[in-house]
């Protein structure tokens, strides 16, 4: 009986929700985990059988595993979207999974460049072969735009409005924005989709950047690209192109933009997730009055 619920949540998730392919498999991978641990430890074949113990003593098979606050906090989701469920379409009369409450997580702050430091790391990249001038450009872009790669990797021509200064991104959760792009990278990106691009593509493909294959560039090549370019840098060799992301917003804040619109070109569903970036400003604020200021610590006498 569990078995079969799992498949109908399955459609449910594809057909009606609102979540990312990537949210809907961890879903799906923490749910399957889930019922098969009711069926196997707790013999339990129905759903309205299923209590708040039974909740709670998988959850505490979990912490057994030593697994992170973050991962228990997302298993809590999967969960209480599968009870979620159950109600929806009455197969159980009581959603069990409320009586439960997620851990609290500590948000980390992210890590972000400097300017000088995204200047230095321009500064790495040449523009005499093709690929030299497609990587430059999707540096430029992902540090102009604030994308996310899964974004990036998935821009077709079609989504570029260079004219008028903007690029159309389909983000998470298939929710569709709107981003403007500075000139330095429109610049960038004309000179790639001129004199690179049709060099590249060999299958007469419609995505913007293309790999040296001439397919659909992967996230890897900009991962490796990223880490070698940094490295002759002299910067931190942990980059990413998520850290370009923190420090697109990061950058934006220190020079007054509003938070909301942050949040917009972000595409973050919730102002609370942009918030994080306050604290980063915050903590640059303390950093610098404590270097600067005359009397911000005692004299050593």
């Amino acid at each position: 009986m569990l078995e079969k619920l799992f498949f109908e949540y399955k459609y449910y998730l594809v057909g009606e929700s609102n979540l990312s392919k990537s949210s809907i498999s961890s879903y799906l991978k923490d749910v399957q985990q889930y019922t098969n641990y009711l069926s196997k430890y707790r013999n339990i074949s129905f759903a309205e059988k299923i209590s708040v113990d039974d909740i709670r003593s998988f959850l505490n098979s979990l912490n057994r595993k030593e697994i992170t606050t973050t991962s228990q906090a997302r298993k809590i989701s999967s969960i209480k979207s599968f009870h979620k469920f159950l109600m929806l379409e009455k197969i159980t009369s009581t959603n069990v999974a409320k009586l439960i409450s997620n851990p609290k997580i500590q948000k980390k702050l992210p890590i972000t460049f400097s300017i000088t430091e995204i200047e230095l790391l321009l500064e790495q990249f040449e523009t005499n072969t093709p690929l030299e001038v497609r990587d430059r450009s999707i540096v430029e872009l992902l540090y102009s735009s604030g994308l996310r790669i899964s974004e990036l990797v998935n821009l077709k021509l079609e989504d570029l409005h260079l004219e008028l200064g903007f690029i159309k991104v389909l983000g998470k959760g298939n929710k569709e924005r709107i981003i403007p792009i500075g000139e330095i990278a429109i610049d960038f990106l004309n000179l790639y989709l001129n004199s690179s691009r049709p060099i590249l593509n060999k299958k007469h493909t419609s995505w913007v950047y293309i790999s040296k294959n001439g397919g659909q560039i992967n996230r890897q090549t900009i991962f490796t690209t990223l880490k070698e370019k940094a490295k002759q840098a002299n910067l931190s060799e942990s980059i990413s192109p998520h850290k370009l992301r923190h420090s697109f917003a990061s950058h934006l804040l220190e020079q007054g933009t509003d938070l909301r619109l942050i949040q917009e070109l972000l595409g973050h569903e919730d102002i609370s997730t942009t918030e994080i970036y306050t604290h980063i400003n915050d903590s640059k604020l303390k950093d610098t009055y404590l270097k600067t200021h005359p009397r911000s610590t005692k004299r050593k006498d």
